[in-house]
This record gives C-alpha cells, sequence and structure tokens, in this order.
C-alpha cells in the first residue's frame, strides 16, 4: 500500500479533535483528561465509529489468568466480561494451516507430551537464537494437532485453570474468524482481534511464510480493510511491513527490552537495538509502515532497581507525535508479576494492588493495554474515564 494510504488508516485508531476536546470537558482536569491531552487527535480518544475506548482492554491471548490460554473457551469468556479486543499469537502447521499458539513449541501447553504416537516427534531447534527441546507445531498436520488438548502453561502460578486442562483443542485462526463472525452477529457489534505474527522469519525460511495466508484469511472474512474491527502485530517490523503490501488494516511494532534486537535485524545484520526504535529518529521510522507499537511496560515506565515504578519515560508521548497508538504489555494481577510497590502479601501467586498499577499506566496516555484479567483491566479502565 502506498504512503497516501496512511492518513485513512490511521483514522481507525482514534477520534477527531472535537472528541477529544469533548471528552477533555466532560472528565474535567482529571487524570484522564490530562492523558487525553496529551493525546493526538488521530490517535486517541475513541476507535472507528467509536467503537474502541481510550484506554482500551486487550484480552491478552484471551482471558489467561482464568483459562488456558489460546483456547476457545479463553477467547469466549473475554468476550463474555466485555474486552474491547481479544489476542490471538499465530504460528503454521506442516501443512500450512494457521493455529492460535503463543509459540511453536506446544509442549507445554497440550497434552502431547501423553500421546505415545508423537513419542518420535520430540526434537531439539534453534528459534530465534534459543535452543528449545519439545514439540512444534510444525512438525504436526492439522489433522494431527486436533488430537491434542490444551492445558494451563503455568500451572504452579495459576493452579485453578488446570481445571479446565482437555476441555478444549488447538483452534485454527479460521475458526477463530468465524467465530467473531457469529458473535458479531449475535452481539450488534463486531468483535475485534489483535492478530500477532510468531517468528516470521523462521517460518519463513521453512516455507512456512505466515504473512500471505494471514491475508488470505483477513480477505476471506472482510477483515483487510482500514476500518476492519482487527490490528495486526508482530516483534518483527518487515513482518508489519510485509503485511502493509497485503492490507489495510493497522499494525502494530511490538518492542521488547531496550537491549534487544527484533530477530529479523539479527538476521538481516541491522544493528539497531529496540532502545534505537523508541527514540524520535525509530518512532518516525515505524510510523513509515505501522500505525502503533506495542512496547513491553517496562519501556513506558522503567522499574528500579528495587522493583518498584519509576517515572515515565516519553515513549508515549513520541509516539503520539508520531501519530501512533500505544498498546503495551503485559498487565497479570498476581504479584509475581507486579511491581514490588503494589504486591500485597508473601504469597507470589495471591493478587496484589493491581489496580493501583492500572492506574499508574492509564496516566501515561496509552490507547490500551494488554491484560490477563480483563475483567480488572475493564473496570480500572472504566474507573480511569470516570465511567463508573
Amino acid at each position: 500500500m502506498g504512503q497516501e494510504q496512511q492518513p485513512g488508516r490511521r483514522a481507525v485508531l482514534g477520534a477527531a479533535a472535537a472528541l477529544s476536546a469533548a471528552g477533555a470537558v466532560t472528565l474535567g482536569a482529571g487524570p484522564a483528561a490530562q492523558a487525553a491531552q496529551r493525546r493526538p487527535a488521530d490517535s486517541g480518544g475513541r476507535g472507528h465509529r467509536g467503537e474502541l475506548p481510550t484506554p482500551c482492554v486487550i484480552a491478552h491471548r484471551g482471558t489467561s489468568g482464568y483459562r488456558p490460554e489460546h483456547t476457545m473457551g479463553s477467547y469466549q469468556l473475554a468476550l463474555d466480561m466485555g474486552a474491547d479486543i481479544i489476542e490471538q499469537d499465530l504460528v503454521p502447521t506442516k501443512d500450512g494451516h494457521l493455529v492460535c499458539r503463543h509459540e511453536n513449541d506446544i509442549t507445554a501447553t497440550t497434552d502431547v507430551a501423553d500421546h505415545p504416537e508423537f513419542a518420535s516427534r520430540k526434537t531439539t531447534k534453534t528459534v530465534d537464537g534459543v535452543k528449545l527441546t519439545g514439540w512444534f507445531t510444525e512438525d504436526f498436520t492439522l489433522k494431527e494437532l486436533k488430537t491434542l488438548r490444551a492445558k494451563e502453561r503455568i500451572p504452579k502460578q495459576r493452579q485453578h485453570n488446570t481445571l479446565y486442562d482437555g476441555r478444549w483443542d488447538v483452534p485454527t485462526f479460521e475458526e477463530v474468524l468465524r467465530w467473531a463472525e457469529q458473535e458479531g452477529r449475535r452481539r450488534g457489534r463486531r468483535v475485534w482481534l489483535h492478530i500477532e505474527t510468531k517468528h516470521p522469519t523462521y517460518f519463513r525460511k521453512l516455507g512456512l511464510g505466515l504473512e500471505k495466508p494471514l491475508a488470505r484469511l483477513l480477505r476471506r472474512y472482510g477483515r483487510h480493510k482500514a476500518h476492519s474491527p482487527n490490528f495486526v502485530q508482530s516483534f518483527e517490523p518487515s513482518s508489519i511491513r510485509r503485511l502493509s503490501g497485503l492490507v489495510d488494516c493497522p499494525g502494530v511494532v511490538l518492542l521488547s527490552g531496550p537491549t534487544s534486537r527484533p530477530w529479523d535485524f539479527v538476521e538481516a545484520g541491522d544493528p539497531r537495538t529496540v532502545a534505537d526504535l523508541v527514540e524520535p529518529e525509530g518512532l518516525k521510522w515505524i510510523a513509515g509502515f505501522a500505525q502503533g507499537i506495542g512496547p513491553t511496560l517496562d519501556l513506558v515506565i522503567p522499574r528500579t532497581s528495587s522493583g518498584t515504578l519509576g517515572e515515565p519515560t516519553t515513549l508515549v508521548r513520541d509516539a503520539h507525535a508520531r501519530r501512533l497508538v500505544v498498546h503495551p504489555y503485559t498487565m497479570r494481577n498476581e504479584n509475581t508479576f507486579l511491581p514490588a510497590d503494589f504486591r500485597r502479601g508473601q504469597d507470589p501467586n495471591a493478587y496484589g494492588d493491581a489496580f493501583g498499577a492500572f492506574k499508574r499506566y492509564f496516566e501515561t496516555g496509552i490507547d490500551g493495554l494488554f491484560s490477563d484479567n480483563c475483567d480488572t483491566a475493564l473496570l480500572a479502565a472504566a474507573d480511569f474515564r470516570g465511567d463508573g
């Protein structure tokens, strides 16, 4: 797609200036109003036709705080709770189908180890420079993968989720699209998705590129347009650039720790790190082909040496100056995942003051936030906006 289409594509990500101004009048001088004033007119406020509030809540892998991640049960609960957007991570099968798993290594998220017929498939691979031993989606046909059942990835932290082990299979992305279509008709509103390509360079080398199959599916279900109810995202900027030439829906570049390098940069010999990409010049480069960024929360508010939240960086302001939306990841309710100043008690798996942490992050002016506990996130967002 040409650069001339960029402003139209950004329209899905924010409201007109009048909406932002109206919001400021309604909310007065509170933190939500102050955050809105820092947000550019077409990069905040509300989404296309008022569908997405700001800040919006993105259900991370569905309701992964309550159900095994990337299952239809996890997605359904997220939608029933009222999540604004629901995330899918995509990896391919041996025969080229896109399925929803956070990683192609399915050892921890399925019962594959309990299937003697697949014992010989266990192997060691290097994925994006990391050596892994287990079972991998690209070694299974879809028919074979469908014989497996999903299970909780972190049972020590989320023992209650193990109640649902074996209840659901591994969904294909097309099944998710059908489900979203059906639920949208039933509810009278569109179901928003946040779709990630996982390890795209690795899979492209195997002849299992992700972008073209994803684009075909989005076109098949009418989700390829500028105002379609979905985002596409990736930790590899080149994947978003490729997708920008195939579909018009907005792209989001995910950003991990500041010293890390996107794997496509490593493969291409590009010396830039995430620290370079979050500088104004790096954000300008991203804005040439993407409409948003998804930084780790520590890039928005770094943690101190004691693990407490420090002072916000200028990332949100700098991204908005480039008309980029900011959807950081990931908020979780458990103490073990929270900044130290929001932990409560000694049990690492008990809930801490998640509402306090949400408030600190929302005050930076972010446009949305990934959360494993979207019910908590929705209440926190409503409190912040003054909807309660």
